[in-house]
């Protein structure tokens, strides 16, 4: 996986075949259940590779909460915000950028708590995980989300050149407005992904991702619970200054590569020149 560009001026074409900004959410998230290669159950690894298109890959997982309200998110990033992440990305430095979603649920109450896509790096692959992804609008009444499972996926089923090869984290993005659920029990795990697994508690999970991605969550607080300031508190006491406050989900779009970009030229990694902030790829590439 990670072949092939991102292409703004091809994206915008399809975007308008396709009709992005005027179909409904329904229209464009189709999948009625659990699209079958978005399955997590049985998956060992999914990977983000170097190549000699892509010499400097840079792993980045971006986890949409898909309960309730949240469908917003994923409907925001097809119609406009998907692009405007990867321009950004590019534009600041990031030559090689190779995006991966995650859907997140809620595993005591879901059928489908985890959805995972593929490192990809072009526009087309990109917009087919993304609307590939099924729109449970599940959750329950329970305390939260089960955004730790992006943390347990990340930590213990990818494989990521950037930091093997090269010893630079990838970056993890949450996004949502609940909090992660505390805990996930062997059983509901070995459900969700197969034989063998173990319980484990958020933190431990939090921890284990952080190893090899910097963790951030995008705590959306236009909704009645995001709004609540005990959610606020119980994640920033989890994420201290990693844990970023947004007034809409359209925020989204510029707040995460303004992350990428900041995480990156201070510690001046992965590549592209970063103390200018211009890029390598052509300008029909990335103009916004």
């Amino acid at each position: 996986m990670g072949m092939g560009s991102y292409s703004l001026d091809n994206r915008a074409a399809r975007s308008q075949a396709e009709g992005y900004s005027s179909r409904s959410i329904q229209e464009i998230f189709s999948q009625r259940e659990i699209n079958r290669a978005m399955n997590p159950h049985g998956i060992k690894f999914r990977e983000a590779r170097d190549s000699e298109e892509h010499p400097e890959s840079v792993a980045i997982i971006l986890g949409l909460d898909v309960t309730g309200s949240m469908g917003s998110i994923p409907h925001h990033l097809v119609r406009e915000g998907l692009p405007k992440i990867m321009g950004r990305i590019i534009q600041s430095g990031t030559k090689d950028p190779q995006l991966m979603f995650l859907a997140i649920g809620d595993h005591e109450y879901d059928r489908s708590p985890l959805q995972v896509g593929q490192f990809e790096s072009s526009d087309d692959l990109l917009d087919k995980w993304l609307t590939n992804v099924y729109l449970e609008g599940g959750g329950g009444g329970n305390t939260g989300e089960s955004y730790l499972l992006a943390w347990y996926f990340a930590a213990f089923h990818t494989s990521i050149d950037c930091f093997e090869k090269r010893k630079k984290k990838g970056f993890l993005f949450t996004i949502g407005d609940e909090p992660t659920l505390p805990d996930i029990p062997a059983n509901d795990l070995r459900l969700i992904m197969g034989e063998g697994q173990s319980s484990y508690h958020a933190a431990a999970l939090l921890d284990k991702a952080r190893e090899s991605y910097h963790v951030y969550h995008l705590h959306i607080k236009q909704t009645y619970a995001g709004s609540m300031q005990e959610t606020m508190d119980g994640w920033k006491q989890l994420l201290g200054d990693h844990l970023i406050v947004l007034e809409s989900h359209e925020e989204v779009s510029t707040v995460l590569p303004e992350i990428i970009a900041e995480v990156t030229h201070a510690d001046g990694t992965h590549g592209g020149s970063a103390a200018t902030g211009t890029s390598s790829v052509s300008k029909t590439e990335i103009i916004l």
